[in-house]
């Protein structure tokens, strides 16, 4: 047995000692402390193997090709030094690489795939927003058949059209170019609903005050609908700039040129051209995440506001 197999040992004999062994009399509340006890205890092994693939990945940028099999994570304290913990790693993946464009490097990687999915998150959550806002407060002649016809839509698996949109794009002249990326995905049916079910919830009487009150049609969406739904625009959108920060098909098949590729399709490259530099290809996997992560501390709270929305009446 290792450390932590006597470290589990201990904390639930810990539990066994105050649940079973300790008198009543002694410790009057030890059913409800134990209990407690125990919950904290799974919590803390839960929290553990969340976070113990990503301590490990930091870990192994950070060793030398020469130790990066010898340890899980980090070698003893005692052999610490620049042969075994050094930024080769991320020295090797900023050299830059050969194309038949020139020397492209992977800082450009990183600014390709910002722009692409701030890009398209920005585009996505406009459309949709203003797609909702009509569904949800409008009423015009075909409403119910349009709403039928985009519900329907959502039944067809994206891979049925790639076959169709690939010859559209083709013939359009828009290969090797970021409008393949961005117009395709611009307006989500996903999006359109949620938004719409957020919307009917505010009530109408608003937007009859607002247009009293002079508001054009536009201002009364931004300044009056977008405030009041800002749990699900801070949900929609961290979902879809995932969704576009880690989108590998469409720039695999549509983007030619070598400078003009993203993350995900250069990571996937480097597991051939780093085969046996693995310490490269987490380095590039660590950068590759931290934009998310940045983007879903900063909006996680209307992320858990957006995704409980409806699910209880007040």
């Amino acid at each position: 047995m290792n450390t932590i197999h006597y470290v589990l040992i201990a904390l639930f004999g810990a539990y066994f000692v105050m649940r079973f062994l300790i008198p009543t009399s002694v410790f009057p509340r030890k059913i409800k402390v134990s209990r407690a006890y125990l919950a904290a205890i799974f919590l803390i092994l839960a929290a553990a193997l969340v976070i113990t693939p990503f301590v490990w990945l930091v870990c192994n940028v950070f060793k030398d090709q020469s130790v990066l099999m010898k340890y899980s994570f980090l070698p003893p304290i005692s052999e610490w030094s620049s042969q075994t913990l050094n930024f080769t790693n991320f020295t090797k993946l900023f050299q830059g690489e050969e194309s038949p464009q020139g020397t492209v490097y992977f800082w450009q990687y990183i600014i390709n795939s910002i722009f692409l999915a701030c890009a398209g998150t920005s585009i996505s959550l406009f459309l949709t927003s203003l797609s909702g806002y009509a569904l949800a407060k409008y009423k015009f002649k075909g409403r119910g058949f349009l709403i039928f016809f985009m519900a329907g839509s959502m039944m067809f698996p994206a891979m049925l059209f790639l076959a169709p949109l690939y010859q559209i794009i083709y013939k359009i002249h828009w290969m090797d170019s970021y409008l393949s990326l961005l117009i395709p995905n611009a307006c989500a049916v996903f999006g359109i609903f949620l938004f719409r079910q957020a919307m009917q919830g505010v009530p109408n009487s608003l937007v009859e005050a607002a247009r009293m009150d002079g508001a054009s049609e536009f201002r009364i969406y931004w300044n009056v609908m977008m405030p009041l739904v800002r749990p699900m625009t801070g949900a929609y959108c961290l979902i879809t700039f995932l969704g576009n920060w880690n989108n590998f098909l469409s720039p695999q098949l549509y983007i030619q040129t070598h400078a003009k590729l993203t993350l995900p399709v250069i990571l996937n490259q480097y597991l051939g051209l780093y085969l046996n530099e693995y310490g490269v290809f987490l380095a590039g996997t660590l950068l590759a995440i931290i934009p998310p992560a940045i983007l879903f501390f900063a909006l996680q709270k209307e992320f858990v506001a957006g995704l409980t929305t409806g699910a209880t009446k007040g």
